[in-house]
C-alpha cells in the first residue's frame, strides 16, 4: 500500500472542516499520524495532507482494479473547482464571510453518493454527529457488503437500496436503536425502489433545484432541511441551503436582525433565510453557507482558539 499524491494550490483544501463538519459520517481522524480513515465509493481510504498535496492510500476496494482512484478522490472533493477564486468573490460580497474564511479556508462541498447521503441524513434527524456516525455504521455492517479488514476493524460498503427496502428492515432497525428513523429508512427505500431505484434518485440531478427538492419531500420522513442537505451534498444543487438552528442563529445575528428571538423556524423564515444567502452568494450559496456553518460550530471555535493561543505563545 503505497502513498499516492494529488497536487493542489495551498489553502485549496482543508480536511478538518470538510470531513468533520457534518457532511459525511464515515471518516475518523488519527491524531497521532495526522491521518483520516474513511469509506466512500465502496473503497476504504487513508488520507493525509500537507501544504501542496493530498496523499492517499487505498486499503481495500470492491471496485474494478482498473479504476482511477486519483480521479475518484478528485471528484469527491470537487478539486476541479478553484475555491480560492470563490472565496475571494464571496469575501467581496460579504464582510462577515471575509472575517471567518481566514481560519476556515479550503472547506470543500463533497460530491457524495446520493443513496448514502440520503439515508445518512435520515439518520441525522434530531441527532448529534457521534450517534449519526454510529447509526450509519450499523446500516453498513448489517446490510452492506464487506470490503476488507484493516487494523483490527472490518469495513463495509454502504448498502444498496434493495437491501434497505425489505419489509423486515424496519423491525430490525428498531431493535438496533434507530427509533422512528427505522420506518423512514425502510419506507423511503421502498418508495425509491418503486420509482426506479438509483436511476430515479440520480435523475434528480438533472432537474432544477426546486423541483428536485419537491420530489425528495415526497419520501417518507424527509422534510425541507434534509431535502436541502441531499440537494446540496449529492445532487449538485449548490444553491440549496439547509436551515437548522445554527444557520438560523447566524442569519439572525449577522444578516436578518428582525428574526432574533424566534422560538421556531417557520416555513416563511426558512425561505427568507435561504433566499437572503442566495442573494448574497449566488448559485453556490449552499457552499458559502457551509463555511459560515463550520465557523459557528463550537468544536471548531475551540480548535481556532487553541491555534490562536499557540500563535501568541510563539510570538512571545
Amino acid at each position: 500500500m503505497n502513498w499516492n499524491k494529488i497536487l493542489y494550490q495551498s489553502r485549496e483544501l482543508q480536511l478538518l472542516g470538510t470531513l468533520n463538519g457534518g457532511q459525511s459520517f464515515r471518516w475518523s481522524y488519527n491524531n497521532k499520524n495526522n491521518e483520516w480513515t474513511g469509506v466512500f465509493a465502496k473503497t476504504v481510504w487513508i488520507l493525509h495532507q500537507d501544504e501542496e498535496s493530498l496523499q492517499f492510500k487505498v486499503i481495500g476496494s470492491l471496485l474494478d482494479e482498473k479504476n482511477d482512484y486519483s480521479k475518484i478522490l478528485e471528484n469527491y472533493f470537487r478539486l476541479d473547482i478553484k475555491l480560492l477564486d470563490h472565496y475571494k468573490m464571496w469575501s467581496e460580497q460579504d464582510e462577515y464571510f471575509k472575517t471567518v474564511c481566514k481560519q476556515f479556508y479550503g472547506l470543500r462541498m463533497l460530491a457524495q453518493d446520493p443513496v448514502e447521503n440520503l439515508f445518512s441524513f435520515i439518520c441525522s434527524q434530531n441527532n448529534h454527529i457521534t450517534r449519526i456516525s454510529s447509526l450509519v455504521e450499523k446500516l453498513c455492517k448489517h446490510y452492506g457488503e464487506r470490503i476488507c479488514d484493516y487494523d483490527g476493524a472490518t469495513y463495509y460498503a454502504f448498502p444498496v437500496i434493495e437491501k434497505l427496502a425489505e419489509t423486515k428492515v424496519e423491525s430490525e432497525l428498531r431493535k438496533l436503536g434507530f427509533g422512528y428513523r427505522a420506518k423512514f429508512i425502510q419506507k423511503s427505500a421502498a418508495q425509491i425502489q418503486e420509482w426506479g431505484g438509483e436511476t430515479w434518485l440520480k435523475g434528480l440531478q438533472e432537474m432544477k433545484y426546486i423541483e428536485a427538492r419537491q420530489e425528495l419531500m415526497k419520501l417518507c420522513g424527509i422534510g425541507p432541511k434534509v431535502a436541502d442537505c441531499i440537494c446540496l451534498m449529492s445532487l449538485n444543487h449548490l444553491e440549496a441551503l439547509p436551515v437548522d438552528t445554527h444557520v438560523y442563529q447566524i442569519a439572525a445575528h449577522h444578516y436578518l436582525p428582525h428574526l432574533r428571538g424566534k422560538k421556531t423556524v417557520t416555513e416563511k423564515m426558512y425561505k427568507e433565510i435561504g433566499d437572503h444567502f442566495r442573494k448574497i452568494f449566488g448559485d453556490m450559496a449552499g457552499w458559502a453557507h457551509t463555511v459560515l456553518f463550520c465557523a459557528d460550530l463550537k468544536k471548531f471555535q475551540t480548535e481556532t482558539s487553541i491555534d490562536e493561543i499557540k500563535t501568541k505563545r510563539r510570538k512571545k
